[in-house]
């Protein structure tokens, strides 16, 4: 678990939790953003994995992409960095996203009631960037009264300036976020490693009760 990871051990998800995989986007690389988590490439790394493991147990998986309304984003639709890493628009998604605000929850489609229909209560928040996107997503599904967990390693971000100049590091605004979200009770901050361990017992545990019906 990384430094700005916490959270319980023995993490339970349900069958039918939903990994929630926003903005994997290729104008995420364009400079102009500023300097990058230093483990940016390995945060996103884990986003994989975890986007593997739900597509190899069959749970639900949502894919959001943040289209801006502003002429000089990267990501405004008709610029080629709004399009997907190449390895997220090669998955299975359940359902894609659009949105042109932080939160996941306004788009189109819309996401809470594409969860409602599906009766998903439980969401697994990962993405671009930290302390943006995940955290809005992440603190509206909490205040929706979704059980939010949020592999904070399986997230990244940019140094950013505040109202008086002074920039925060990337890796600050991080631990602010996992800060933000576990002090408030938005939601679960753990780590990948905690998420994927989740996954392989839920599985065994599937697997073991598929055995005992045979007999």
């Amino acid at each position: 678990m990384t430094s700005d990871a916490t959270g319980p051990a023995g993490l339970d998800l349900t069958s039918n939790a939903a990994l929630v995989l926003i903005d994997v986007q290729t104008g995420f690389a364009d400079p102009a953003w500023g300097r990058p988590s230093p483990d940016a490439a390995g945060a996103q790394d884990n986003m994989r994995r975890l986007a593997q493991a739900w597509s190899g147990g069959g749970r639900p998986l949502v894919v959001v992409r943040h289209d801006s309304t502003s002429a000089s984003s990267p990501l405004r639709p008709d610029a080629p960095g709004n399009t997907l890493e190449p390895w997220v628009a090669a998955l299975d998604a359940d359902v894609l996203i659009t949105k042109t605000v932080n939160s996941a929850f306004i788009g189109d489609p819309a996401l809470e009631a594409w969860l409602r229909e599906r009766e998903i209560a439980q969401i697994v928040v990962v993405g671009i960037q930290s302390n943006m996107c995940v955290e809005t997503t992440a603190r509206m599904g909490g205040n929706l009264g979704f059980d939010v967990i949020v592999p904070i390693d399986a997230t990244s971000t940019f140094d950013l300036s505040g109202p008086d100049g002074d920039v925060l590091t990337a890796e600050e605004l991080r631990r602010a976020t996992a800060t933000n979200l576990h002090g408030g009770g938005f939601a679960r901050v753990v780590s990948t490693a905690a998420v994927l361990d989740a996954v392989t017992t839920a599985e065994a545990s599937r697997h073991d009760d598929l055995g005992s019906h045979r007999v």
